[in-house]
């Protein structure tokens, strides 16, 4: 197999204090647990429903009133009442006093996977490609029910941060995150974010500054196939310098197989119809869906636990670890009792 090194396309937007501290209540029903992560415009802490249990909570750095809150999440919360298992679910929405005044925030379903970024940290670089396989039919399926609203909700921000992996008998499960708030903030700030979302913008968006569309959501569903698959970015968009020149798209695609032997031609040719440079060639999210290769069945839950405890050994990556146990242990309860010192002893930063 030839694979390129790993680059990450992720990460915290600096060492800054957390907007809500660990204990905080948010109402009677609901307390901050830890900080998640941070992005460009928001951060992400896991709490705990008093009934619920766990949950995760967007709370955004600029938006103070519970109107601009809800703007926001129109789309999110009529994909939620969808309830399809590619769509993150979400739950309630209001406003907290923080650290640097009131804020608006979001409830959502938690999922202790992480995103796709941690999933490939999780292999070492070098994701399966079965597993790509499953995301991209599991991410495809969601976006159809999406897309087939009238009007269509287009994601608009898709990347590998906004889809999120959980994990069931099955194997990894990939959901969709951040519907719908892409459109309200700076696309020249998305552009510059942490997270790279210029990599993920299609060319009648980045150069020909048209509007975002369903075909859009399709290209950077390709982008990221294709990331997954070769570690790199499609058209030259590892290259900041480069990133919005118009003449990169003047170059072929070079299909996937190129860096990754285990890539077959039927993969090859649907990446590479997802990322047509005429938003008009791309097939629609539908038909994405039908013509992705069917994945092997996957790995027992058994592997799941052993990928955790292989997680558990790498320093800094203890919290993680237990995140991905406790998901384990969550869907199969008979594991539970084997592994519960285990996970306890993890929460308390011990590795046994």
């Amino acid at each position: 197999m030839r694979m390129t090194a790993h680059r990450t396309t992720g990460g915290a937007a600096g060492a800054r204090e957390p907007l809500l501290a660990r204990g905080q209540r948010i109402h009677d029903g609901l307390v901050v647990d830890r900080r998640l992560g941070e992005g460009a415009f928001a951060e992400v802490y896991r709490v705990r429903h008093h009934v619920l249990g766990w949950q995760a909570l967007k709370l955004f750095k600029d938006v103070a009133s519970l109107g601009a809150t809800f703007s926001r999440l129109d789309e999110a919360r009529i994909l939620s009442t969808l309830g399809h298992p590619g769509i993150i679910r979400v739950f309630d929405a209001g406003t907290v006093d923080t650290a640097e005044g009131v804020r608006g925030y979001f409830t959502m379903e938690y999922v202790a996977g992480g995103s796709l970024e941690r999933l490939i940290e999780s292999h070492a670089g070098v994701v399966p490609v079965h597993r790509v396989t499953a995301v991209l039919r599991q991410v495809a399926d969601g976006l159809t029910v999406a897309h087939e609203r009238r009007p269509p909700v287009v994601h608009r921000d898709l990347t590998l941060a906004n889809v999120l992996v959980t994990y069931d008998e099955s194997g990894p499960r990939a959901k969709v995150s951040d519907f719908g708030l892409a459109k309200e903030t700076d696309p020249a700030t998305r552009a510059a974010s942490g997270q790279g979302t210029v990599a993920y913008m299609p060319p009648e968006v980045l150069i020909r500054g048209r509007g975002y569309a369903c075909a859009g959501d399709v290209w950077a569903l390709g982008t990221i196939v294709y990331y997954l698959l070769t570690n790199s970015f499609p058209y030259g968009a590892d290259d900041p310098v480069r990133c919005f020149a118009a003449a990169r798209f003047d170059h072929p695609l070079r299909p996937p197989s190129d860096f990754n032997d285990d890539v077959g031609p039927e993969l090859d040719r649907l990446v590479a119809d997802m990322l047509r440079v005429a938003p008009g060639d791309r097939p629609a999210m539908r038909e994405v869906a039908e013509r992705a290769p069917t994945a092997p069945p996957a790995a027992p839950a058994d592997e799941l636990v052993r990928a955790a405890l292989a997680l558990s050994r790498v320093p800094g990556r203890l919290a993680e670890a237990a995140d991905r146990l406790e998901e384990t242990v969550s869907r199969h309860p008979g594991l539970r009792e084997r592994h519960l010192t285990r996970l306890t002893t993890w929460r308390r930063g011990v590795v046994q």
